[in-house]
């Protein structure tokens, strides 16, 4: 299970370099929304649940958000 993580994460992470902005945050997006998901799925039942819905919401949030709302200085 970890190593499948791990291979996934090193996959998607060699593809980001032909993304745009917006592309970067739905992927970036959804990863952190799996892990958040996941772990309170984790603490809450069921972990899988957890993560598809977290996943979702994150990658939805990055999508749906421009350059002008994201100010990282």
């Amino acid at each position: 299970m970890i190593g499948a993580a791990a291979a996934m994460l090193l996959v998607s992470a060699t593809g980001c370099s032909n993304m745009n902005k917006q592309e970067q945050r739905t992927l970036s997006g959804g990863a952190l929304g799996a892990a958040a998901g996941g772990a309170i799925g984790l603490l809450t039942g069921s972990w899988v649940t957890g993560a598809v819905i977290g996943g979702a919401g994150g990658a939805a949030a990055g999508a749906l958000t421009s350059d002008k709302q994201v100010k990282l200085d």
